[in-house]
């Protein structure tokens, strides 16, 4: 894979997880924060993009799901972070480095 195929790859990976992380935060706080339906309407929709985004990826479904994983982690830790206050520790950072790795491997690694 070429630079600007891995860049662009490595955006789609990121663009979904903020879709599968935006929309289920919303699903989350419609429903365990009780604050209103169409929060909740609206996170749905955005987990449709979620779903879409990953057929743009170069490689087949198993590779792409998989490795995606990793990005999701990461994210995941890092909303957390910036909107729950919710600071990752040492622990948190290790595991998502080790998952980032993975995915390099999984994704990126020449075949």
């Amino acid at each position: 894979m070429s630079p600007t195929q891995i860049t662009y790859s490595v955006g789609l990976f990121v663009l979904a997880a903020i879709c599968e992380i935006g929309g289920g935060w919303l699903v989350w706080q419609w429903l365990r924060e009780s604050r209103g339906v169409v929060l909740g309407i609206f996170g749905a929709a955005i987990l449709i993009l979620y779903g879409v985004i990953p057929t743009f990826q170069p490689a087949h479904f198993g590779r792409v799901y998989a490795a995606y994983g990793g990005f999701f982690i990461v994210l995941s830790l890092l909303w957390g972070w910036m909107l729950d206050g919710n600071v990752p520790d040492i622990f948190d950072t290790i595991g998502a480095g080790i998952a980032l790795l993975g995915v390099s491997v999984i994704m990126y690694w020449p075949r």
